[in-house]
């Protein structure tokens, strides 16, 4: 059996399948931006439209071995955001513009963008769906002449195409008042950060190495601070012409100054001589001496000292860069979007809590079990039932004590100690406990032909109904999930085909070593598989369906079961299949037999 640690979260959406039934897909909420925090930031203006439920969906329940079952239906609800259409360069006075707040000189030069490597934007609040996004991924993926932006066109646009490019680094100047900061494309590529470990004990990070220099598209995003017009900088030329130091300069695209507006041409104050920025012409998004950006195409020209002669735009799609990244928005909506992660259980819950309280007390017969583990609740169910006197000893699956090692080097539960001598295996503890004597019998008794049937369906269900329950629930593929499911109703209908007729346990009215053994399963189809997969119920009056009701209803599985959430924490590492879920899990992943 497994040792599993869990860490469990909310419930995974379950599958829209037509031979296996699902339970009702939970809608991700599109929430609407919240509004910009700081002073200095914008108030972007949004409207929510209202859930529009989808029309029902029918899911077609899966067939188990006692016959049709009810369909399930579900219904779907979408919320989207949307926002009303705004333009470039709206004027500050028209209703759908992006109205932003005056700033005061103290944050003239903070920056938007983090202080460390990376080029992350500080306190942004991502705006999922904004309007004409996909024109303006383009515009920003093309870069094809200067774009300028206001502060919240660029919060709200450029999280977009983060993913596109990969900060290099940062520009300050003396007395200017703006920042520029360059980024390559990210298929550019960069050797790695940090050099590899040589430290034989370090863990080592699995890296996969992608092809560089796919393309060699660089920008230049000037941040222009809050008031820009009415600083004082120094007056200088970019190139003896008089021409004010700005990004301008660089490319024959939009021009982010006027022409001429000082009463003096610049060009003929001393050098050196402190006077007001040009005016920026009206509409333009800092011409109320709001903070604004411009963004240019620098690869090829020399820019930030790097002339590689490369010029043009990117190599790839759009659709290439997206494959390779999920832009900010799209990562935190998917982080968003995760379930919250739980504590996994180390206690028992319920009438099995009980249980472990009333055998706590000192006993050469010690049980090592994990709360949520079936192949105790065999050995658990088995003690109970015969009445046989023992210790319960619970095992945190990440802690695990010297004493289980001792018994299984493994520390694998359950384990069975008994005075002196150890062992462990389920199977093994529950011929051992039969071997015992005590209490009433689980195989029957002087009839080694039917002691040897229900060994040989104890086999059966330990080959099919167990790693077929866990492919099931494991599985992450739709069709790959049908196939397994209808493998498992298979081996249950197997499995009542060779019980008695009458039942309602596998020999007859009372519980017995097959039942024991495949109870915990059948325990965990309405607790595991119904909530994560839509296990359908049996339907009433099968002898499927009076076999599990028997192994519900009966005082020592119950005794031995705890409280629901238990399982379904505990089970939701194998339902989203978790990377080194357990030992039995990779087991299944790699089509090996049970550890």
């Amino acid at each position: 059996m497994d040792n599993t640690g869990m860490q469990s979260s909310d419930l995974p959406h379950p599958l829209h399948l037509d031979s296996l039934p699902a339970v009702a897909e939970n809608a991700s909420t599109l929430a609407a931006a919240q509004a910009q925090q700081q002073q200095h930031r914008h108030d972007i203006q949004q409207h929510v439209q209202n859930a529009d439920p989808t029309d029902a969906q029918s899911l077609h329940s899966l067939q188990t071995a006692v016959g049709p079952l009810e369909s399930y239906t579900i219904t779907q609800q979408d919320q989207r955001s949307f926002r009303e259409p705004y333009n470039n360069l709206l004027p500050r006075d028209d209703p759908q513009s992006l109205r932003m707040q005056p700033q005061s000189s103290s944050d003239a030069e903070t920056s938007i963008f983090a202080s460390k490597q990376g080029g992350y934007l500080r306190d942004m609040t991502s705006v999922l769906d904004p309007p004409d996004l996909d024109w303006w991924r383009e515009r920003l993926f093309n870069v094809d002449e200067t774009v300028v932006l206001s502060e919240e066109q660029f919060l709200t646009y450029f999280p977009h195409v983060d993913n596109i490019y990969s900060h290099r680094s940062t520009q300050h100047y003396k007395r200017k008042p703006f920042i520029s900061h360059y980024w390559d494309c990210r298929l550019k590529g960069r050797p790695p950060g940090t050099p590899k470990s040589d430290d034989p004990n370090k863990k080592k990070r699995k890296r996969t190495a992608r092809q560089r220099d796919l393309c060699d598209v660089k920008i230049k995003i000037t941040e222009y601070f809050p008031g820009y017009g009415a600083m004082m900088v120094p007056v200088g030329t970019a190139n003896g012409s008089g021409t004010p130091l700005g990004p301008d300069s660089l490319s024959g695209g939009d021009a982010v100054f006027p022409a001429s507006g000082d009463p003096v041409p610049r060009d003929r104050q001393p050098f050196g001589v402190l006077t007001p920025n040009p005016p920026l012409p009206e509409g333009h998004p800092g011409a109320n001496g709001q903070r604004f950006f411009t963004i240019q195409r620098v690869n090829g020209n020399g820019a930030n000292g790097k002339n590689d002669g490369v010029s043009g735009g990117h190599r790839h799609t759009l659709e290439e860069s997206d494959r390779v990244k999920k832009n900010s928005v799209q990562r935190t909506m998917s982080t968003q979007n995760q379930p919250l992660q739980k504590t996994y259980h180390t206690k028992a819950t319920g009438l099995a809590a009980e249980t472990v309280t009333s055998h706590s007390s000192e006993n050469e017969l010690k049980l090592y079990g994990s709360c949520f583990c079936p192949f105790v609740q065999r050995v658990w169910i088995a003690l109970e039932a015969k009445g046989i006197p023992y210790q319960y000893l619970e095992v945190d699956p990440y802690q695990k004590p010297q004493s289980l090692l001792e018994v299984n080097p493994r520390g694998l539960v359950p384990a069975l100690r008994h005075g002196n001598w150890g062992s462990y295996e389920s199977s093994v503890l529950l011929e051992y406990l039969e071997d015992l004597n005590t209490g009433p019998p689980l195989l029957p008794l002087g009839d080694a032909k039917l002691r040897a049937h229900c060994r040989l369906w104890t086999d059966f269900t330990n080959r099919h109904i167990v790693p077929n329950f866990y492919r099931v629930l494991q599985e992450q593929d739709e069709q790959k999930q049908i196939s397994n499911a209808q493998e498992l109703r298979d081996a249950f209908k197997t499995l009542v085909n060779a019980a008695d007729p009458q039942g309602p346990f596998f020999l007859g009215e009372n519980i017995s070593f097959v039942d024991v053994q495949v109870a915990p399963w059948i325990i965990r189809l309405n607790r595991v598989l119904k909530p994560y997969r839509g296990w359908p119920e049996p339907e009433a009056g099968s002898r499927w369906g009076a076999w599990v009701n028997a192994i519900e209803a009966n005082e020592h599985v119950k005794v031995t079961t705890s409280d629901d959430e238990l399982y379904l924490d505990s089970y939701e590492r194998y339902a989203q299949n978790r990377p080194n879920t357990s030992q039995l899990a990779n087991a299944i992943n790699s089509g090996r037999g049970l550890p």
